[in-house]
């Protein structure tokens, strides 16, 4: 006879995930980040405290950037833990759909649980409903449907007993991983329902190594063979696959040269003779150089995103072929690739037992050479002077506090693709860059989901003042938590980035610096002084020397320790790279944007698309 337990339905979730395993025995979902209000905090709320020993529940300030912090952590421990995101229903709901397209894209697992409208439907409408005047089933939280890959609505208790083991499966997978939204109406939160007793008992959820199809290996490992001027394109697949090691001993084998992309930097140490550095846009010559002459481009673990591809004109040489090693078929056919659909680890050393011998000439040294001397007095300390501080000299500062166990972040804006050229990184998963999605707002809340992963790192967040300004709120949950972490701010006083883009394009300036907004007043915004009123330590420096003078203290600082530096919000680093196709108006008055358009016409000309 069945044993039965009585429970509400939102009792029952939180004592499932807190059974769920991953291989290393620990509860895959870490804890539960949550702001209550109507829709989750009689239910879901009751519950969590009930539990709150088994999984944790953590408070945030904004429904964003709490899922922000909750993706970073299982971001930066390779997607081996996870943790769940509530909110109640309507607007805190719909705040969560930019963290949740956020994870879909970077390929992050994240329980979303947003509270929704009462299943019977009997007060309809409630606060903060959302009535479809031709759809009565649809509320906000439709608008997951889209960056979730699983989503349901839970408008009975007993869809528990098929929409968890649905929502684990795809959050472990490693070809489905990504986001999953649990839409969990209020009232059934707190029905009852007799459970079966066997539904809590511990499972362990394993990573699945998907073997190779033989026929597709050894069509790629003919191509390889027949290759004259191989190169491999690291991609974030390599760190998710905990492949690192792998590709080493791959790339050591048969001397084939590896560029990263920017999810796929630090697979490889950056003075490792066969690392050729950042491959694309924000590429470094070395690696652009090598990709040009590739007749066959080997991406293990990558989307080939545009910043990677240089909008597909960077691999060019006459007849090139493409092959895809990618967990996902999806990723796998991509751009007539030919597909090694299998997970990283047991692809490459297959492919490395189907190539035996195989061995090609690597790139001469003197191309990591010339870019090291092109871009290192870029990082160099500057001299004495008034000048501004650049962002490349801010790296640099950086580069040499760092130690062993720092890790680097961001997401958006200019430093990403500083960054991605100029950072040397010594070992996997000491650079964490969130460029899939490119949101501005990741950065605090992200490096305070590291330290929380990873809490002997040292974790440095670079972040210019548009991002601080657009979400700074989980600041102060890293200082009641004492969460330790640095945030470096390049005030450049306002989008600098985006203003270079314009002006590349044939822009006048326009909207993106304060100096060129509509305003009746230039800001003067005392960021350290923010900062500080938030409970972290913080401090406004006026030059590199002050800054690394400051960044030596960090060690000392418990909480968050916040360094301002004024910038320059124009040099960028001038050499490397590749075209990025950006839309140029084909009409203009401006003869900067007819010069930029022909420009634009030209690239076209030259995008090898299969």
């Amino acid at each position: 006879m069945m044993t039965t337990i009585r429970l509400t339905a939102a009792q029952a979730m939180v004592r499932y995930l807190a059974a769920q395993k991953n291989e290393d025995g620990e509860t895959f979902l870490a804890g539960v980040w949550a702001i209550f209000g109507h829709g989750n905090v009689a239910g879901l709320g009751e519950a969590l405290q009930g539990m709150q020993d088994a999984l944790p529940t953590y408070r945030g300030q904004n429904e964003q950037s709490m899922a922000h912090a909750a993706i970073a952590y299982a971001k930066q421990l390779g997607r081996k833990r996870a943790m769940a995101v509530t909110s109640s229903i309507g607007p805190g709901a719909l705040n969560m759909v930019t963290a949740a397209g956020l994870a879909h894209v970077n390929r992050l697992p994240v329980l979303f649980i947003p509270g929704d409208v009462f299943a019977h439907r009997g007060p309809d409408p409630v606060l903060q409903q959302m009535e479809d005047f031709g759809d009565g089933t649809l509320s906000v939280n439709d608008c997951f449907r889209p960056v979730s890959r699983y989503f349901d609505r839970i408008s009975r208790p007993e869809h528990l007993l098929t929409a968890l083991p649905r929502a684990m499966r795809v959050m472990t997978d490693p070809a489905e991983c990504g986001p999953v939204t649990l839409s969990f109406c209020q009232d059934v939160q707190a029905e009852a329902y007799d459970w079966p007793e066997a539904f809590f008992a511990p499972r362990v959820w394993r990573i699945r190594r998907v073997q190779p199809d033989p026929v597709e290996l050894e069509a790629v490992a003919a191509l390889i063979r027949g290759a004259k001027s191989p190169v491999i394109v690291a991609g974030g697949g390599v760190h998710y696959a905990f492949a690192t090691e792998a590709l080493r001993t791959f790339a050591e084998a048969h001397q084939i040269p590896v560029v990263e992309t920017q999810a796929g930097k630090s697979a490889l140490p950056w003075n490792h003779p066969l690392n050729l550095g950042p491959v694309g846009v924000t590429g470094a010559a070395s690696a652009n150089t090598v990709c040009g002459q590739a007749d066959v481009v080997i991406g293990v673990g990558t989307r080939f995103q545009d910043f990677t591809t240089g909008s597909w004109s960077l691999f060019k040489a006459p007849g090139r072929r493409l092959i895809s090693l990618n967990v996902q078929a999806y990723d796998a056919m991509k751009h007539g690739a030919e597909p090694l659909c299998a997970d990283a680890v047991a692809g490459l050393e297959a492919l490395g037992l189907a190539l035996g011998t195989t061995k090609f000439s690597p790139p001469a040294a003197s191309l990591k050479d010339e870019w090291f001397a092109a871009v290192d007095p870029l990082t160099a300390a500057p001299g004495d002077g008034n000048a501004l501080a650049t962002d490349m000299q801010v790296v640099g500062a950086v580069q040499r506090a760092a130690n062993d166990d720092t890790v680097v972040m961001c997401a958006a804006g200019t430093m990403p693709g500083e960054l991605h050229k100029l950072w040397k990184a010594t070992k996997p998963m000491s650079y964490h860059m969130e460029y899939g999605f490119s949101c501005m707002g990741y950065e605090i809340a992200g490096a305070m989901g590291i330290k929380m992963a990873q809490p002997a790192r040292d974790v440095i967040c670079f972040t210019g003042d548009g991002t601080y300004m657009m979400m700074n709120s989980e600041m102060a949950t890293a200082a009641m938590m004492g969460i330790s972490f640095t945030v470096v701010v390049t005030d450049n006083r306002g989008f600098g980035c985006i203003n270079r883009l314009q002006m590349g394009t044939g822009g006048a300036e326009f909207n993106n610096l304060y100096a060129h907004a509509r305003v009746e007043h230039q800001p003067q915004i005392d960021f350290a002084a923010h900062a500080a009123s938030m409970g972290a330590t913080s401090v406004k420096v006026a030059s590199v020397a002050e800054l690394e003078a400051a960044l030596s203290k960090r060690a000392g600082v418990k909480g968050p320790y916040v360094i301002v530096i004024d910038t320059d919000p124009y040099p960028s680093t001038h050499v490397g790279g590749s075209w990025w196709e950006v839309g140029v108006p084909e009409v203009s008055p401006r003869a900067e944007v007819n010069a930029a358009r022909a420009k634009y016409e030209t690239k076209r000309k030259e995008q090898v698309k299969l």
